[in-house]
């Protein structure tokens, strides 16, 4: 069912996206290092419920890698926007992972776009960022942009088993390494480390609690970049809304174990709750 074969222009240039399934509009949005590929294994059931709108965002996966320009949360925020327009989206629903809970926060808590509902899942929302390993690479970006190929492909794979609490099949691991891994990619990867901003999340901490949707949080127990504690924190943050731990998933709950984790979103989603 995975198959972003549309093209949408954006401030950033060409975005690849899709849009399948049938329902309400939902819109998924990725993290880093991933693509839109993280949904994979979850669509089909989604896409039985709902209208499913998926895009790798500029930088990522098999959208332009557009090395000359700014792609960094604000930036990434801003073509959220443009991809609402772009499909027609006024009030989606909206599951955002990783780096795609702040571009999905920063759109509907700064740039006042409304969303149906939203669920956010092991995502980049408050300050500091990242692993101890992304703090490193941001601050020694010189010293891994040269790194030969067979180097640079170890070290992609590496950091992406680090996210992992359940083992993933090697299919899921070539598909998720392979946008990094030849042409501009590899430039493109270290970027995203080097355009790391804590500013970014924190121009909307003081608005959170204020979004204008039922907000849930769901959090693999066992991420070994973002610790639960951090999700129930932002859960708080946002006025105690709902939060959900999945026993025995890492950073990737959605590939680590699909079908758990589409019954976790579909309740999510489809549930009664006061806005």
């Amino acid at each position: 069912m995975w198959a972003p074969d549309q093209t949408y222009d954006t401030s950033l240039g060409p975005v690849a996206g899709q849009v399948t399934g049938d329902g309400p509009p939902l819109v998924l949005a990725h993290g880093w290092p991933w693509s839109s590929y993280a949904w994979s294994r979850v669509m089909p059931a989604l896409a039985a419920r709902f209208t499913v709108h998926i895009y790798d965002m500029p930088g990522f996966g098999r959208s332009a890698k557009a090395l000359e320009r700014d792609t960094g949360l604000g930036a990434q925020g801003e073509v959220f926007c443009e991809m609402l327009d772009n499909w027609g989206l006024t009030r989606p629903a909206v599951v955002a992972h990783d780096f795609g809970g702040a571009v999905s926060l920063r759109a509907h808590l700064l740039h006042g776009r409304r969303f149906e509902r939203l669920v956010l899942m092991n995502v980049v929302a408050l300050s500091p960022w990242g692993s101890d390993f992304f703090t490193h690479v941001g601050r020694h970006i010189d010293a891994f942009t040269g790194l030969p190929p067979h180097i640079h492909s170890a070290v992609v794979e590496a950091y992406i088993r680090g996210a992992l609490a359940h083992p993933l099949p090697e299919t899921d691991i070539a598909a998720l390494t392979a946008p990094w891994l030849t042409g501009e990619g590899p430039a493109a990867f270290y970027r995203q480390f080097a355009q790391a901003d804590d500013t970014l999340t924190d121009a909307f901490a003081p608005r959170l609690g204020q979004q204008t949707c039922p907000v849930q949080v769901l959090w693999g127990a066992d991420d070994p970049w973002i610790p639960l504690e951090r999700g129930a924190r932002l859960a708080h943050l946002l006025g105690d809304v709902p939060f959900t731990r999945v026993e025995g998933l890492g950073h990737l709950p959605q590939l680590e174990d699909p079908a758990r984790v589409a019954d976790h979103l579909l309740t999510a989603l489809t549930e009664r709750e006061a806005a």
